[in-house]
């Protein structure tokens, strides 16, 4: 009787340590890769009176706006609904905004007046 209690145990922790490793083998880490590659970094600098991002275009997933000013004046930048905080010359902010949809989504400076004068542009998600 004390035997085939022994092997139960024995093989149940075969089983779950089996399953385990099966769980936690390549397909996770496939999948932890796969994750990473929603995530898209873009510059974004934002100057008198235009802003200049390092690609115009990204995946669906988060996309990650590191803005910053290099110009005289304050500015800020606005997508999706979303905003940095006003930046005076030298400062930076990180936006994280998550695109589930191809299409296209404008951007612009909220300060009154920059929209109109350059500060915009359209952003593309594919």
């Amino acid at each position: 009787m004390r035997r085939i209690m022994v092997g139960a145990v024995v093989l149940t922790a075969i089983a779950s340590f089996g399953a385990a490793a099966q769980a936690g083998g390549q397909p996770a880490v496939a999948q932890a890769r796969h994750s990473t590659s929603l995530v898209a970094t873009v510059n974004v600098t934002a100057k008198e009176f235009k802003f200049i991002l390092s690609t115009k275009k990204a995946k669906r997933g988060v996309v990650v706006f590191k803005v910053k000013n290099v110009g005289a004046l304050e500015h800020d930048f606005q997508i999706k609904g979303r905003k940095t905080r006003l930046l005076t010359h030298g400062k930076s902010a990180t936006l994280r905004v998550t695109f589930l949809r191809k299409g296209t989504y404008p951007y612009k400076c909220t300060v009154s007046g920059h929209a109109t004068l350059g500060m915009k542009g359209v952003f593309t998600i594919t």
